[in-house]
């Protein structure tokens, strides 16, 4: 039997993909004065993790890598050599290339093979060991000297490669002392004395070999007084009270707890075990903790985003049956049809909670953005000089799949942006006051049915004056009334930019007004808040879900519409005195001493309307970034949760139009683009 590893390249890559993040956050957190000593180790273990799968799928430089990697780690963590900060950017560095190597081969992208070289060189120099290169076949010797060994496996395998025979060795050697005999090319002997079964070990090897291949034997075994009474010198040596209940070794992680990444001084890592002491006297210790483990990763499964969108159309398409059949039946005599009326009541339950989670299941933890921006923080507070503490609030706050993918640009814009211009030198920050070590800060919450979403700094502020002389230069209407929060918005002008030099960094002006206009597209809306020298802070906030609405029926003439229901505020019927015609500015109503612009909708769309003055129909007043408009409509059908349609792919682009749904009668009802029919109203 012939095992098809190809299969198992995905999980390879999804697992590698995960262990490096993990290496960078350890890395970014780690206290370079005095590391802890499970933060060492799990980088050590991450490094070594992915060593093993990719000596195992034969990816060799991937292997090579790891190899010399792991070498200076396993230095650093035995305290054969201290922790400094050019060891942390030489294995960051170490982390990039190897996620270069890992796309390389799952997406066929190119990679820089000098890069790779003078990274391997540049551990390998750390290490001092340049002038002997380490070889990537080396297996990696884990400590066991105060384990005490129950039984020795002799382990023959027949039809092996030299790879896949490292690799093995490699893995192996996780359970005790193992060591390999010399033998004929193509076969490999291993003793191995351990603490685990046979059946653990059969697990290891039929991963990468033929079961049919492989006979274990056992060689030797302590009687079961001598491993009673090693069991009881070990306790002896350790003290009473070392077993832990497991409810104490993994207390429930707190959701509210909030995370910070720092660039100058992290606080160290929460510590759960300590391998280097605990795991390494108690083998039973560490494989009750890894059993643990084990049961925490086995709740969880990996499917495809494909498959969930597929069930998520399904559900939609469910919603709306769901819905044809509660409005065929409104009109039915409750009583004669008592039975058949309450179980499409029940229908109706069982469909909203059941599109309820399912559509959970396209949420994100918003960890999944925040986590690439330590790094991202510590890299350009150094090119540019500065010192900046990342602090991160709701990490675990849930966002839609769709948005969270888009709503990285636009924030790793306004993060460069407040390390570019809003924090200040150290110098400058000790003459104003403040401390050298400027803070920036990402936070996320819920309220309602939107996600706010906040990137905030200590720095400079925005400058007023600066901002207006900008825009008048660049042909803005900037009168020196305008109000703080209307001259902050400014900024948002496609071409903008107060940056005295041009850089990699910022300058161009191609970046705020491509961050609102994002923002707009996904349903969301902006806003800054800025005090001189005490800093900036950029609040976004987006709708939870883009694949369903809560909206609003609306009439016009015999069509029906829906207005999102986050944008209105009021509806109303006008008096016909506060409708007034203003000369070259169209209609205008007054509510509540405020004149807003009228928006007649028919006119928009080219409809028969049933009403053509606004005193007869009623006005729905909506809001956007700030600006407020009436929408003059017929009537007000009623409130419905509705699944959105795409028009733009299946048609084209239609303006003052989002997207399309189904109604319950199973007509076709147009979704109004608020934003652009109040842009579109000058």
């Amino acid at each position: 039997m012939t095992i098809d590893m190809s299969q198992f390249f995905q999980v390879f890559f999804d697992e590698a993909d995960e262990l490096l993040a993990e290496m960078e956050k350890l890395l970014l957190a780690v206290d370079v004065s005095a590391p802890d000593a499970e933060d060492l180790n799990a980088i050590f273990r991450s490094a070594h993790s992915i060593k093993g799968g990719a000596s195992t799928f034969g990816l060799n430089d991937m292997t090579e890598v790891t190899h010399v990697l792991e070498s200076l780690l396993d230095k650093i963590r035995k305290g054969e050599m201290s922790l400094t900060s050019e060891h942390v950017d030489a294995f960051l560095s170490a982390k990039d290339i190897l996620k270069m190597q890992l796309d390389g081969h799952r997406l066929g992208s190119a990679v820089d093979q000098d890069a790779v070289g003078d990274v391997r060189m540049l551990l390998q120099s750390l290490s001092h060991e340049s002038d002997h290169p380490a070889k990537p076949a080396d297996p990696v010797v884990v400590d066991h000297s105060d384990t005490h060994f129950q039984q020795t496996f002799k382990i023959e395998i027949a039809a092996i490669n030299d790879v896949d025979a490292s690799a093995l060795m490699s893995e192996l050697g996780l359970l005790g002392l193992i060591s390999r005999e010399n033998c004929d090319p193509g076969k490999a002997i291993f003793h191995l004395q351990t603490n685990e079964s046979k059946d653990d070990i059969i697990s290891i090897c039929s991963f990468i070999l033929d079961p049919d291949n492989l006979n274990i034997t056992l060689e030797s075994s302590v009687p079961h007084s001598s491993a009673k009474k090693t069991q009881s010198q070990t306790e002896e040596d350790l003290g009473y009270g070392f077993f832990e209940p497991l409810d104490a070794m993994f207390p429930p992680l707190d959701a509210a707890t909030e995370t910070s990444a720092k660039t100058e001084t992290p606080a160290p890592m929460p510590v759960l075990t300590q391998e280097s002491t605990a795991d390494k006297k108690n083998p039973a210790t560490k494989k009750e903790t890894e059993k643990h483990v084990a049961s925490q990763e086995s709740s969880t499964i990996r499917v495809g985003i494909e498959k969930v969108d597929q069930l998520i159309n399904l559900i939609g398409e469910l919603v709306i049956t769901q819905a044809m059949l509660e409005q065929r039946t409104r009109d039915l005599d409750p009583i004669l049809n008592e039975r058949l009326l309450g179980s499409v009541a029940h229908l109706t339950r069982n469909t909203r909670d059941l599109q309820e989670a399912v559509m959970s299941i396209r949420m994100m933890p918003m960890d999944y953005v925040f986590s690439r921006f330590p790094r991202m923080v510590r890299d350009l507070a150094g090119k540019l000089g500065k010192r900046v503490e990342l602090i991160t609030y709701g990490a675990s706050t849930e966002l839609d799949k769709g948005l969270i993918e888009r709503i990285v640009d636009p924030l790793t814009h306004l993060v460069r942006n407040s390390i570019d211009h809003g924090i200040e030198l150290p110098a400058t920050r000790a003459q104003a006051g403040k401390s050298e070590v400027g803070k920036l800060s990402l936070s996320a919450v819920h309220q309602g049915g939107n996600i706010v979403i906040e990137v905030s700094d200590d720095g400079g502020g925005l400058n007023r004056e600066k901002i207006l002389a900008k825009a008048r230069q660049n042909g803005l209407t900037a009168p020196d009334s305008m109000q703080d929060a209307e001259v902050w918005q400014l900024i948002f002008a496609p071409g903008f930019s107060t940056a005295e030099i041009v850089t990699d960094v910022s300058g161009r002006g191609v970046g705020m007004d491509v961050v609102k206009r994002n923002i707009t597209a996904m349903g969301g809306v902006v806003d800054i808040r800025s005090a001189m020298g005490f800093g900036t802070t950029i609040t976004i906030s987006l709708p939870l879900t883009l694949a369903i609405l809560d909206g609003m029926s609306i009439k016009l003439g015999e069509e029906i519409y829906i207005l999102p229901l986050g944008f209105v505020m009021e509806s109303l019927q006008p008096a016909r005195s506060d409708v007034k015609e203003v000369n070259g500015k169209g209609t205008v109503i007054k509510v509540r001493d405020e004149y807003l612009p009228l928006i007649p909708l028919y006119q928009r769309f080219d409809l028969e309307p049933k009403f053509v003055h606004p005193s007869d129909g009623i006005v729905v007043i909506v809001e956007v970034d700030g600006k407020k408009a009436a929408l003059f409509v017929d009537d007000l059908v009623g409130q419905q949760q509705v699944v959105v349609k795409n028009i733009e792919s299946n048609y084209k682009k239609i303006p003052g139009i989002s997207g399309a749904t189904i109604l319950g009668d199973g007509g076709v009802a147009l979704i109004l683009d608020v934003s652009a029919l109040l842009r579109s109203n000058k």
